[in-house]
């Protein structure tokens, strides 16, 4: 009985490997690797300058935090393309239409075209922020500032998403056990419905670097560097994993799948690793900070997929270009730059030969942070794969089993 039930389930996870890499055959070839040019520091180059340097490393995409004007007036005419961000400060306004609209047609519209704007992330890590009240703004939010590109004739042209942390899944080892926290299903059925009307990608900020700092004697350093390592195989699909970040990927993307989505882009908003930290702080050092970093950037040049879906290249951005030294928490937080505010290097990780050897079909991507802090990063548990099993202020959890979760029903406000 214990047998047949076990095949079963096996034929269960299979079957939703299958449906998932149903949408996930095409192999981009536009590479795009991503970098945080963060602003909390108050020994920074001016954005003229730091345009200088992407245009010098051929860097053609950045990410930023906010809608900050200088930049966006600065980037103007140039081949760099932005991501703007939404502070979570003002969600509940732009539940309102009309806020929403006004919003657009003052942070976006002027800028156009003449400062390539790609994108619209509105708000960062909000089905975990602290104030939980945020949650409920997050999809009308969204919905409104995408329905005001349309009315404005943009929507062609900028994507609409959020990014989340890796403690919106409520298991995630091994990856096809990969499952939302219940208590935000419901909302993240609504995302997920408008993610896949709109096409846009699903973003996920995620750090291998907080695993093996929570629990170094159990997890393999060499697997969360990307180092030659023996891995890990999923007993459920038998993919095999030789590197943490790709398992959590692929853990999100199955939660997507359970929730009954397919062909939604899982994109790495944000990654990296301290080159400097508290006492504390195992494994934030320079040499570690190098590895991981510059194993990240070969994989990127590669075209690497996850396993699950090894034909789609995974787009991750990098945190971060420089050193922020007016960040908050932990020394570690303001030692994440591959850059000193100065711009000589912290370290190397091939960016200068990887100018050199770029062509016009591939490119590095910036992504700029504003305010934010990794702060709730260290709350997660992790096995010794480094896979989030709970969070220090949940109940334990067992590892769960594929079960099929009734679809919630997406509210009117899309409709």
């Amino acid at each position: 009985m214990a047998t047949r039930f076990t095949q079963k389930m096996t034929i269960n996870y299979i079957l939703l490997a299958l449906f998932i890499f149903a949408d996930n055959v095409m192999f981009v070839q536009v590479a795009s690797f991503g970098i945080n040019y963060g602003q909390v520091a108050n020994n920074l180059p001016p954005p003229n300058k730091v345009l200088e340097l992407l245009s010098t490393l051929k860097i053609t995409k950045t990410r930023i935090y906010d809608t900050n004007p200088q930049i966006l007036q600065s980037f103007s005419n140039s081949n760099v393309e932005i991501i703007v961000t939404i502070e979570n400060q003002i969600l509940n306004q732009l539940s309102d239409p009309q806020q929403a609209f006004e919003w657009v047609s003052s942070h976006i519209k002027p800028y156009l075209p003449e400062t390539k704007i790609t994108g619209i992330q509105v708000g960062n890590e909000v089905f975990t922020e602290i104030d939980t009240s945020l949650i409920q703004y997050l999809v009308p939010a969204v919905i409104n500032i995408y329905n005001a590109l349309v009315q404005l004739g943009l929507d062609t042209k900028i994507h609409v998403s959020t990014p989340s942390s890796l403690e919106v899944l409520e298991e995630s080892y091994p990856p096809s056990a990969g499952s939302f926290r219940s208590e935000i299903s419901e909302i993240m059925y609504q995302l997920l419905s408008f993610l896949s009307k709109t096409k846009s990608p699903f973003w996920i900020n995620a750090y291998p670097y907080f695993a093996y700092k929570n629990d170094p004697d159990k997890i393999s350093l060499d697997y969360v560097l990307f180092n030659p390592n023996e891995g890990m195989v999923d007993p459920n699909t038998m993919l095999h994993y030789d590197n943490m970040l790709y398992a959590m990927v692929d853990a999100v993307t199955f939660a997507i799948a359970k929730l009954g989505f397919k062909g939604i882009e899982v994109r790495v908003s944000e990654t990296g690793w301290p080159s400097k930290g508290d006492s504390d702080e195992i494994g934030a050092t320079l040499e570690n900070a190098e590895i991981y970093n510059r194993n990240l950037l070969k994989r990127q040049m590669d075209n690497e997929g996850t396993p699950l879906s090894p034909r789609m290249r995974l787009e991750a951005y990098l945190f971060a270009l420089f050193n922020e030294n007016m960040k908050n928490g932990p020394n570690s937080e303001r030692n994440y730059g591959l850059f000193e505010p100065d711009e000589s290097m912290t370290y190397n990780v091939g960016l200068s030969a990887f100018a050199k050897s770029s062509t016009s079909s591939t490119s590095i991507s910036l992504t700029s942070s504003a305010t934010r802090t990794k702060k709730s990063k260290t709350k997660t548990l992790y096995n010794q794969w480094g896979n989030k099993i709970r969070g220090t202020t949940k109940r334990h959890s067992n590892l769960l089993l594929y079960t099929t979760i009734s679809h919630i029903p997406a509210t009117s406000m899309w409709q």
